[in-house]
């Protein structure tokens, strides 16, 4: 047994120290079998895996900022259809209620406000697929037809990153308040029936070739879609006002002046109603300018700024000019200058900074006054509201000049580092601009004046002379603004 217990001793002794002597860790587990996959096999394998992982987050991680800047744009996009609703009514509705004699408010208001229906059901039937479908010169073709095709997916050609529901129903208030601007002109003499007829029909025959001349792909006027004359118009220079005013100059020719017109006083009978009125429809020129980028981004800052300043500028012109005549300044030329303003900076709103808007403002709010004051008292005719003096005359002042103003560090509308406008060197834009014009007011002066024959044949325009002088709010709608009896 001793014997036996010293060899055990010895051979423990022997291990231990070949531990000691190796370096082994007494604590050391066993070491599993090797793998017969190589490493360079095994990594080969690995990195498709990861490779597909990093591919599917890089796509998710795209399609995740593109549907936030969809969703960005489009509720900017919506908020400004609003505010372009609110220009119609309630802004230009009292805006022009208050300009007329108590008697005829509410019949000016009701234009406005049947408009807002009218055009709205003929934009759904052909009225968007007019202005801008389909790639021809001068007018689109029926394929959105009751708004057929319009849905959630973008329309690349105009809005890429909105739906075309959204764009087709921003669109629409442009064509709403359009017509309405040239109930300013016919004020306390035009039927309603005649009015109703003739401004639907001057939408399918005036507006909606124009729309889509300056806005619609392939369009002669258009400056980014293949246009012959490319003209600048970002947000209805000559689509809007010149065509609203020109018409509005014809149908007061054509209707002759309001009985009693000039010798009998016609003022205003509540600056209050005008006063709100304009001040809406201020606020809501942010989305019609503004909202004219189609997109929530830095060119709808610009034209933000540009709509204010411009405002701004032609309201203290308008006000200097009056103050230097009359020596006073009065709220109606405030707001009315406030208004010539916003009108001239509209086809500039995307295409010009912070200075030239005050000067655009600064020139137009001087000549609207002028046409206001010595033109119209020179010609003699009744344009009852000013619409021919704001809109007309404004509109085709912001169209030369911008053209004149415009420049691609703002807008590079025509490509990176090609010249825009008149600052950038290309003087020849301001000659696309009058050929814009020039375009403008011909279809709207030709246009207009057919359209007024053939009513007049139908229904008739002029109320007769007595319900004139017993205003149109009875005689036309049964109803009175003002219920007086104590």
């Amino acid at each position: 047994m001793k014997c036996v217990g010293w060899k055990c001793s010895f051979s423990l002794l022997l291990v231990l120290g070949a531990i000691l002597f190796t370096g082994i860790p007494l604590s050391a587990q066993q070491t599993p079998a090797p793998s017969s996959t190589p490493p360079t096999m095994m990594a080969s394998l690995a990195a498709p895996e990861t490779a597909k992982t990093v591919s599917e987050k890089l796509a998710q991680l795209d399609k995740d900022v593109k549907a936030a800047q969809s969703s960005a744009d489009n509720a900017w996009m919506l908020v400004s259809a609003a505010l372009v609703l609110m220009m119609t009514g309630p802004g230009l509705a009292l805006f022009y209620g208050g300009l007329v004699r108590r008697k005829n408010t509410l019949a000016i208001m009701m234009q406005s406000f049947a408009l807002m229906a009218l055009i709205t059901v003929m934009w759904a039937l052909v009225g968007y697929s007019l202005c801008f479908g389909g790639d021809g010169h001068f007018i689109g073709n029926f394929e959105h037809a009751f708004l057929r095709g319009v849905g959630a997916d973008p329309n690349p050609d105009y809005a890429g990153t909105i739906p075309q529901l959204t764009f087709m129903v921003y669109q629409l208030m442009f064509a709403i308040i359009t017509p309405a601007l040239i109930t300013g002109a016919t004020a306390e003499r035009m039927k309603f029936s005649g009015t109703v007829l003739f401004l639907t029909l001057w939408f399918l025959v005036v507006y909606a070739p124009l729309a889509h001349m300056v806005w619609g792909k392939g369009g002669l006027l258009n400056a980014s879609l293949g246009g012959k004359f490319p003209t600048l118009d970002f947000a209805g220079g000559t689509v809007v006002h010149i065509s609203s005013g020109v018409s509005a100059l014809v149908c007061a020719l054509y209707l002759g002046k309001r009985t009693g017109y000039p010798k009998q006083p016609m003022p205003p009978h509540s600056l209050v109603l005008s006063f709100i009125g304009a001040c809406l429809l201020w606020v809501g020129w942010f989305g019609f300018n503004a909202g004219s980028a189609l997109a929530s981004n830095s060119l709808a800052s610009s034209a933000f700024v540009a709509t204010h300043f411009g405002a701004a500028a032609a309201a203290l012109s308008w006000s200097a000019a009056e103050w230097i005549k009359n020596g006073r300044a009065s709220a109606l030329g405030a707001i009315s200058g406030a208004v010539a303003g916003l009108v001239a900076i509209t086809p500039a709103a995307g295409f010009v900074g912070p200075m030239p808007a005050l000067a655009i403002g600064i020139i137009a709010g001087a000549v609207c006054y002028w046409m206001v004051t010595k033109v119209k008292a020179l010609f003699g005719y009744d344009d009852a509201l000013d619409a021919f003096g704001v809109h007309g005359a404004g509109g085709t002042i912001g169209a030369l000049l911008t053209g004149v103003f415009a420049q691609q560090v703002i807008n590079p509308i025509f490509g990176a580092g090609k010249p825009v406008g008149g600052l950038d060197g290309h003087w020849g834009q301001v000659g696309n601009q009058l050929a814009g014009v020039l375009v403008a007011w011909i279809f709207a002066l030709v246009g207009t004046l057919v359209l007024l024959k053939i009513v007049d044949l139908l229904t008739g325009i002029r109320v007769p002379e007595e319900h004139e002088i017993e205003g149109l709010d009875i005689t036309q709608h049964g109803e009175e603004a003002y219920n007086l009896e104590s």
